[in-house]
């Protein structure tokens, strides 16, 4: 019996085989040339000559354009004295018509001697072959790289899943949806980068600390470090928001980060140790200007990057081009548990009760708040397909939101839901200083409680509070979260380049 991480016995000897090669290449001194330059790029030249004016192969000749590419062997057909590579790069494919009188003998040899994964360096003329394909009319050819493990033909199966997790860089080759998604992670987070900075919002990009020495800005639970030379803990920020808050109030009245944030809480398909958020503030602005804000954001980069608010996530149909439903939470509650009574809403003996009858989770130091948090996570959350603001949540589970001016023990708050996902949370900012250090130290007794997320007391946050900060609305968007829903991607896995996977055996 064999260890399921060792290789196959064929792969061994073929690794073997190409390992021999290499030591070939050594040993004329041409291994891992670095000397070729590239002047075009595969998937350009197939979107510049895709026109029919230059469909056919007497016209492309007469242009007489050559190129020097370079790229991965993706399939070798070798036909005697003639091949055919198809070559791929960053931007796509192309085929190279390699033909042994073109290239001179010792190039065809050496290079039928070549493995499907190799990387190789290529000039030539452009060319169509008689089924009409956009080649390359070989005339120099190099191996640029030896590839010593073979490619999978594909991935396939619930085991190669997670192989595709631990190997990337073997499924950015072979899956061409991964290079997609990627791309359009990058053209999502680009694009939004644009939409902030421009007018009339005007947003700057700033950068915050990473590491903490108090964790705050989020209800999580930290991961901890060292400082050697300082002999002090430090913590990985759960949430970059109480300095950039503070940045508010030293005068930058529009500011966000694009900001990896560190959590020590499970592993899911909606969950990763480190993910990255969106987080910005406003000076002057309430909640309802942020939802707005929100809403456009995700509407405009579903357009740019997608051409369509019309999207698929996991199964459902979902469209970010109307106008998000806003809820209040309490509402939520009410109109999927009919049984509970308006009056009971926050009466804690009567909210413990419902939850212990509903399933949901009841500990001894939650209040009515709490608990009615507990009841709309299990009994609401998942059925909210379409883009669904939640509203006005209770002050017990919103540390840092601003209390409402006429509903006591309620802020005010949001939390966009998308096919049962939260994407994205937001509120007016708590100002008041001596609110905030209540608030805090309600905190520190519920951690002394055994809340291990709780937050802790901020003394210098309370200062600069207290030099004063203006209303401003805050806004949190997971990004991982929104290309998943851009990307119809069904885990968290799909669109992190190298989500968190346990140590290999």
């Amino acid at each position: 019996m064999t260890d399921e991480n060792t290789p196959p016995i064929d792969e061994n000897k073929l690794i073997a085989e190409r390992r021999e090669k290499l030591k070939g290449l050594r040993g004329q001194g041409v291994a891992f040339p670095n000397d070729h330059k590239v002047d075009a790029f595969a998937g350009d030249l197939q979107t510049e000559f895709a026109d029919k004016d230059v469909h056919t192969a007497e016209s492309i000749e007469a242009i007489a354009r050559r190129v020097k590419v370079a790229g991965r062997i993706m399939l070798k057909r070798d036909q005697g004295k003639v091949a055919f590579v198809q070559l791929q790069d960053f931007t796509g494919r192309i085929q190279l018509f390699i033909h042994q009188g073109t290239v001179g003998e010792e190039t065809y040899k050496a290079f039928k001697g070549w493995d499907v994964g190799d990387i190789v360096g290529a000039e030539g003329a452009l060319m169509r072959t008689k089924t009409g394909e956009l080649s390359i009319k070989v005339d120099a050819l190099r191996l640029l790289t030896k590839s010593l493990r073979p490619l999978p033909d594909k991935f396939h199966g619930l085991a190669d899943v997670e192989q595709r997790y631990r190997q990337r860089y073997v499924d950015l080759i072979v899956t061409e949806e991964a290079r997609r998604t990627f791309a359009l992670r990058s053209r999502i987070i680009g694009y939004m980068r644009q939409w902030l900075e421009a007018e009339p919002r005007r947003f700057m990009e700033v950068e915050t600390p990473m590491m903490h020495i108090i964790p705050g800005g989020a209800t999580a639970r930290p991961f901890v470090t060292h400082h050697n030379a300082l002999d002090i803990d430090l913590y990985l920020r759960v949430a970059p928001e109480l300095y950039l808050k503070r940045l508010v109030v030293g005068g930058f009245d529009r500011v966000y980060e694009i900001n990896r944030n560190f959590r020590n809480e499970g592993v899911s398909t909606r969950h990763n140790p480190e993910f990255t958020m969106l987080e910005l503030y406003q000076a002057y602005a309430t909640y309802h200007e942020i939802m707005d804000l929100t809403e456009s954001v995700i509407r405009d980069t579903a357009k740019k990057v997608l051409g369509t608010t019309a999207l698929t996530w996991d199964g459902a149909s979902i469209d970010v081009g109307p106008a998000f439903r806003r809820w209040k939470m309490e509402d939520a509650v009410l109109e999927h548990n009919p049984e509970i009574k308006r009056e009971e809403l926050r009466d804690r003996d009567a909210m413990a009760a419902h939850a212990k009858r509903l399933g949901a989770q009841v500990k001894p130091g939650y209040g009515w708040g709490k608990l009615l948090l507990e009841i709309f996570e299990h009994t609401v959350e998942h059925t909210l397909i379409q883009p669904t603001f939640i509203i006005d949540h209770p002050v017990e589970v919103s540390p840092l939101a601003r209390e409402n001016d006429t509903d006591k023990g309620i802020t005010d708050r949001f939390e966009l839901f998308v096919n049962g996902k939260e994407l994205a949370n937001g509120f007016s900012e708590l100002n008041d200083p001596e609110d905030q250090a209540a608030r805090f130290q309600a905190q520190v007794d519920a951690k002394d409680s055994g809340d291990d997320e709780a937050m802790h007391f901020d003394a210098d946050y309370i200062r600069a509070l207290e030099v004063g900060l203006p209303p401003t609305g805050g806004l949190g968007i997971g990004i991982d979260r929104l290309v998943m829903l851009l990307t119809d991607s069904a885990s968290i896995r799909d669109v992190l380049l190298f989500p968190y996977m346990r140590p290999e055996a």
